[in-house]
């Protein structure tokens, strides 16, 4: 017996297939953009479906930029510590308000959910920073140390484990820790997987905080060198060995080249956790 397709199914397929369009279409667009031909390029006007030409100058111009090499190398080290004190900081937290025994819970998830609505300011925030930190790579890596929105997801996937795995282990013996490392974590590998996704992709994106607090440019991220070859027009500084002439066709590809050097280890990070996407965000939405 086949199956009726309803209205409803139709225009959601059509409405989903619109939105992937369009969110998908500018990061192809850059895509072909900096794979272009830089003077065919210059005369485009419209959609682009194809690469115009093909030439890989542009990428070449932007890995052998020396700012791009210490805006990689400094991310990938924000990314990676930012996101173990993140995940570190964020269990303890969750694991701890989900104690039956803590007799402040309740006071303290008042207190962690009052940050999502309030906050001390920028100024504030500010000399307290450079008072405490200066101007170092922990001004990148404790401000924001827990996002509360993921301490709460994470908070009610653990509370969605069985209480009786926990009493049983507590009848042999174990302690919290044990409980924590043997019993929590290992149930909880989706919704782990999607927040630390959620904290390395913000932590990749971060430029604003590096912007306040960093002055060192050898201290700055790779979105923040990005930032200054989108909006400052600093691209003349990265063609380097380019005549003149070529300077003005060079410089959109080149933008789209360095779009494109920023974004595609996210793309290719994303598929390996996507298949805990789904599961870690709803496992952390059906308790409360």
């Amino acid at each position: 017996m086949k199956k009726k397709i309803a209205i409803f199914d139709i225009v959601l397929i059509v409405f989903l297939t619109v939105l992937c369009v369009i969110t998908i279409y500018p990061v192809v667009y850059v895509l072909f953009g900096s794979l272009s031909d830089p003077l065919l390029l210059e005369h485009q006007k419209g959609i682009l479906y194809k690469p115009l030409g093909f030439s890989l100058e542009a990428y070449k111009l932007v890995l052998r930029n020396p700012s791009i090499a210490t805006g990689y190398r400094n991310t990938l080290f924000y990314v990676c510590a930012g996101t173990v004190i993140n995940m570190l900081m964020t269990i303890l937290g969750a694991f701890a308000l989900t104690r039956k025994d803590l007799y402040i819970k309740k006071f303290v998830l008042i207190l962690v959910i009052f940050t999502m609505q309030f906050g001390g300011g920028l100024i504030p925030t500010y000399i307290v920073v450079n008072k405490v930190l200066g101007e170092s790579v922990w001004t990148q890596l404790l401000p924001g140390a827990v996002a509360t929105a993921n301490l709460i997801i994470m908070r009610t996937g653990f509370m969605s484990i069985p209480d009786s795995l926990e009493e049983s282990a507590k009848i042999d013996g174990a302690s919290d820790w044990s409980v924590l490392t043997k019993i929590v974590l290992p149930l909880s590998k989706s919704t782990l997987a999607v927040i630390a996704l959620y904290y390395g992709v913000a932590h990749w994106n971060q430029w604003f905080q590096a912007s306040v607090y960093l002055r060192d440019r050898e201290l700055f991220p790779l979105q923040l060198f990005l930032r200054e070859i989108l909006l400052q027009n600093q691209v003349e500084e990265t063609v380097v060995g380019v005549a003149s002439g070529l300077t003005a066709n060079m410089e959109d590809v080149v933008k789209y080249a360095t779009v494109m050097v920023a974004i595609v280890p996210v793309l290719c990070v994303y598929p390996f956790l996507q298949k805990y996407f789904v599961k870690g965000v709803m496992v952390g939405a059906v308790k409360g």
